[in-house]
């Protein structure tokens, strides 16, 4: 073997060990997590969401509950705020256009809450997306900086590599590269009005990690309520539909343990909770509506484990931006072969900030649910325009109760795999209380354009039409990890 065939052998060897040990590494401490059951009354659960639809007019509406609520909880508060939000920024894509300013909104509510109790304790964890992976400003983390609130920016090189064809480039050779705020030749990824980055800013870009998370936790001066939503304080995404679970007390200690892992693996530390009293329910011999706390891999756990146990006759169903994961696709098809109803709402892919997307991954999968289940599920599309049907919503009825799983998470393997950071919440309960009520009303309105407001299309009007074409980039693209969601 010459010299050079023996160089070539081992710099294969290399990248494909990187890239083995990128997705097969540890989890940091944390990550993947199930957390306890707590039981709490029904009316400590309640259930809210954003909306938009086109009118009889003509004109494009929303309804918004998920960030007033926040900043009501912000409001309420006198010790603490923990915050994990993944876009946090004014950033606006190709096409400009009027939104609610959520950026800069949130960023003024803790402002003003930290100058009226300077003694507050308020801490934001991110994503290093806000500063374009440290390759420009953000204004709003350095106000709260200023302000004295505690800023964590997530470091994204512990978890598992999503992209793994990819990430032993970026191991070798990118990721030890420096970056700098003072601009570069590059155009900006994400509003073309701000200054060019660096090409270290792409290089981190591309290699698609994330924290994904979006929850707060916040005292109301006697408990520590907590959401947990898949919405984000971004300009850009104001008039997405979205959903949100606020529970009002207890899931905080899970939720500030498994956000104070990421903290320590970022190379950061929480400020101590003041001091509470909460009590760990159990399982068993309560009436009330269990929930559990879910992240990453554990969502996809549990969303499985609640599938395959539905029968005939029981229902399931699901508003979601991003349907792709195979093996929930799998149970789903299984599922309405035992006579499982199942509707599902679904993104048609085409909206991303003013540039147009093509229909993947939703529009292959929603043809191979149709096809593979014999047309027993049902899916409608959102009806947008312009914006996204951002919701990650799954509910399911059985012999035992009501289900309820939402968050951050889409039904991807990036964000259930164990590669991204994602927060869920499982809700369950013997009977339909309120927010089930009021998850399956925003669920039926949808669906059935209630009110003369249209919020969904028929299948028909995003249907693939490809032959193989789409299946096929789609089926790559989820395998390999080379895609952005």
């Amino acid at each position: 073997m010459t010299l050079t065939k023996a160089f070539v052998y081992f710099c294969v060897l290399v990248i494909f060990g990187l890239s083995a040990y990128g997705i097969l590494k540890p989890l940091p401490k944390g990550v993947g997590v199930r957390g306890s059951t707590f039981v709490v009354p029904e009316n400590s659960v309640t259930f809210l969401s954003d909306t938009t639809y086109m009118g009889e007019d003509g004109e494009r509406h929303t309804d918004q509950e998920v960030f007033d609520e926040v900043f009501r909880m912000i409001a309420r508060a006198e010790r603490y705020i923990l915050i994990d939000m993944f876009l946090w920024n004014s950033f606006q894509g190709a096409l400009i256009e009027e939104t609610r300013p959520l950026s800069s909104e949130l960023t003024e509510a803790l402002i003003l809450k930290k100058e009226e109790y300077p003694d507050i304790e308020i801490a934001v964890i991110t994503d290093p997306i806000n500063t374009v992976y440290g390759g420009a400003r953000a204004p709003h983390l350095n106000d709260l900086e200023a302000a004295g609130i505690t800023i964590i920016t997530t470091n994204l090189l512990p978890l598992r590599e999503s992209n793994p064809a990819y990430s032993s480039f970026w191991l070798l050779f990118a990721e030890r590269l420096g970056n700098s705020k003072e601009g570069g030749w590059l155009p900006h990824p994400f509003d073309a009005r701000r200054d060019d980055v660096t090409l270290r800013s792409w290089l981190s870009l591309m290699n698609f990690k994330a924290n994904h998370r979006k929850l707060i936790m916040a005292d109301d001066g006697r408990k520590m309520p907590a959401l947990i939503t898949s919405a984000n304080p971004h300009d850009a995404s104001s008039a997405h539909g979205n959903v949100a679970l606020k529970v009002d007390d207890f899931l905080w200690i899970d939720i500030f343990e498994s956000e104070q892992n990421a903290a320590v693996f970022s190379d950061a530390e929480l400020p101590p909770m003041p001091a509470r009293e909460s009590v760990r329910d159990t399982e068993g011999g309560h009436s009330g509506t269990r929930v559990t706390l879910l992240t990453e891999g554990e969502i996809k756990k549990t969303l499985l484990h609640e599938i395959t146990r539905t029968e005939k006759e029981d229902t399931i169903d699901m508003a979601m931006f991003y349907l792709s994961d195979r093996n929930v696709i799998g149970e789903l098809i299984a599922a309405a072969k035992r006579g499982v109803s199942i509707r599902i709402i679904l993104d048609p892919n085409k909206d991303a900030f003013g540039r147009q997307k093509n229909g993947v991954p939703n529009r292959p999968v929603a043809k191979e649910l149709l096809k593979k289940s014999g047309e027993k599920i049902e899916v409608r599309w959102c009806d947008t325009h312009g914006e996204q049907c951002h919701s990650k919503l799954v509910l399911i009825k059985n012999e035992e109760g009501h289900h309820l799983i939402l968050g951050s998470a889409n039904l991807t393997r990036r964000n259930i795999g164990n590669f991204n950071l994602e927060t869920n919440v499982h809700a369950r309960s013997a009977v339909e209380t309120d927010a089930f009520v009021r998850a399956r009303e925003y669920f039926e309105t949808m669906w059935e354009n209630k009110d003369a407001k249209k919020y969904t299309a028929d299948y028909s009007a995003y249907a693939d039409r490809t032959l193989f074409l789409k299946t096929a980039m789609y089926r790559f693209m989820e395998w390999s990890g080379m895609s952005s969601w």
